[in-house]
């Protein structure tokens, strides 16, 4: 039987919820990177956080990954956070967050996305997070 969110967030007392992407497409890709191991880091602009501050992500805290449809996928720890100029995005960087190719690609895809959310700038700053999944909710047994 699959763990409920009221379920997921008992079991992690504190964390918030987070949906990934902006399409039930883009959100399977990156749970499945995730799942994977392929995926280890990600980027937000903190405008995303705007509506509601205490989801921003806090070293430390472990988060619940919500797939398409509001069910939880993944719990995630926050390693680090690192803030970042869309300009100052390295190859370094792009090899963790899984779905990119190279640093081009990485640019192209994030311009897209935020251009849909109406509000990309070439001078924004994002909020770099490395994280690591500790349970996966589709496998029954934490990490």
């Amino acid at each position: 039987m699959a763990l409920t969110l009221e379920q997921a967030l008992k079991r992690y007392s504190g964390a918030q919820t987070y949906r990934s992407g902006d399409s039930e497409q883009l959100n399977r890709v990156i749970i499945d990177l995730m799942r994977a191991g392929r995926k280890t880091a990600t980027c937000a602009a903190p405008e995303e956080f705007e509506d509601d501050p205490e989801s921003y992500p806090e070293v430390g805290r472990i988060d619940i990954a919500l797939d398409w449809n509001g069910d939880p996928a993944l719990a995630t720890r926050t390693l680090s956070l690192e803030t970042i100029s869309y300009a100052q995005m390295d190859e370094s960087r792009i090899a963790a967050q899984g779905e990119f190719e190279d640093l081009e690609h990485w640019r192209k895809g994030y311009r897209a996305y935020y251009q849909r959310q109406g509000f990309f700038d070439p001078d924004m700053v994002f909020i770099y997070e490395r994280f690591e999944v500790v349970e996966d909710f589709s496998a029954g047994e934490p990490a």
